[in-house]
């Protein structure tokens, strides 16, 4: 069941910029601030894909610098 959130001292150029935004999408801002929410919401944090990230490289053998630069130099020649 959907509940009601309340945003006090939102600045008046937020709201303003907000408003706007609904009103190019064709929404009321209630409206558009729980698309965004909701969108939001559904998204990782950038940390938790990072982390990831981190966990799948680990499975793999550390690349030498000068190995990666040599392949790419013979694949030119």
């Amino acid at each position: 069941m959907p509940i009601s959130i309340t945003i006090r001292s939102v600045p008046d150029d937020v709201r303003d910029e907000l408003a706007a935004r609904a009103a190019r999408s064709g929404r009321s801002l209630q409206e558009y601030l729980v698309h965004e929410l909701t969108r939001l919401a559904g998204k990782r944090p950038i940390d938790d894909v990072l982390d990831g990230i981190r966990r799948r490289a680990e499975h793999f053998p550390p690349i030498d610098r000068e190995v990666v630069l040599d392949i790419i130099a013979g694949g030119r020649e």
